[in-house]
């Protein structure tokens, strides 16, 4: 079926609650009638329960254990970047739907998660489906919140129409729609919040479905890497984090700008007029009677002092060389 010709998405009921060791294919099967091409989304929550993700203990203590890096926190709020690269609020931990004193941590590994479920589907029925695994995080910029797809298996998660032209010839540079985050968010309109119906069969698109035995990238290949997001912390903690000048904090901050920019950049805020960079562009040097400023808007543009600087010249690199 080509894209555009109709899309049905089934939520099935009647599934029992689900236990440690269970085999996620075995509940869904007797629930609906699969067809090669069919993409099955499951929550991550009944994943985590049937691999045992259920912990006693303190949700904060739990949050914090799942935290890579703190991205930002508004009172209680703690948006973080979690062990799996997804930047989430209380790092994906959830206190809902289970028993008072427990928390619901996110698989270790949602897209083996979701390669297991593929191959056990395809065991019980000879069906070649593509599993997408949904966990709901919230958006910048956006109120609300929307599922998405943190672990895949046999789908494709991004397509790409850089190269194509649209119908009034102009070419597509930079569209690529996260068709796995499409389709988690499908799924949960069907699933609901409250429907206890943890499964969603979508078909219709057969096209994203790979052939057996190619799991494809998974989910991480939705995951932007550490610098390559605009918005790599919230911005208090920007500032913040400048001021300190911490090595390790560097990496959300990107990749190094060039000599040249960096020069305007001193120049356009009035740190220093008369910033110059070397013969080879690769050195900037400035005067050092602002070398706080300075260091801090170098920091935050991927360059430091370097150690040859006297007290009157500082010599600025990126921090790669």
């Amino acid at each position: 079926m080509a894209p555009g010709s109709g899309l049905t998405v089934t939520a099935p009921g009647g599934v029992p609650d689900v236990r440690v060791g269970d085999d996620l294919a075995d509940l869904l099967v007797p629930l609906v009638d699969l067809a090669d091409g069919d993409i099955v989304a499951v929550t991550s929550k009944v994943v985590s329960k049937a691999e045992g993700r259920v912990v006693d203990g303190d949700r904060e203590e739990w949050i914090t254990s799942e935290t890579a890096r703190l991205v930002a926190r508004r009172g209680a709020t703690r948006i973080v970047r979690n062990h799996l690269g997804l930047t989430m609020a209380a790092a994906g931990v959830d206190a809902s739907n289970v028993a008072r004193g427990s928390v619901v941590l996110l698989p270790v590994d949602p897209d083996a998660s979701a390669a297991r479920l593929r191959r056990s589907i395809a065991d019980r029925t000879g069906v070649n489906v593509g599993v997408i695994v949904t966990d709901t995080a919230g958006r910048a910029w956006r109120e609300g919140q929307t599922d998405i797809a943190i672990g895949a298996a046999g789908v494709v998660v991004l397509e790409s129409f850089v190269g194509r032209v649209d119908e009034h010839g102009n070419e597509l540079a930079v569209t690529a729609p996260a068709v796995a985050d499409e389709i988690a968010s499908m799924a949960e309109l069907a699933q609901g919040k409250l429907g206890g119906r943890p499964f969603a069969v979508v078909r219709g698109r057969p096209d994203l479905v790979l052939p057996p035995g190619d799991s494809g990238p998974g989910a991480r290949a939705l995951i932007r890497q550490e610098g390559g997001d605009l918005f790599g912390y919230g911005a208090r903690e920007a500032v913040l984090r400048a001021v300190r000048r911490d090595p390790a904090d560097a990496a959300p901050f990107g990749a190094p700008v060039t000599a040249a920019e960096l020069v305007e950049l001193l120049v356009s805020t009035g740190i220093h007029a008369l910033a110059t960079t070397d013969a080879d562009g690769e050195l900037v040097r400035c005067a050092g009677d602002r070398r706080e400023p300075v260091e801090v808007l170098a920091f935050v543009h991927g360059w430091r002092v370097d150690p040859r600087s006297d007290g009157t010249d500082l010599l600025l690199r990126p921090v790669s060389t």
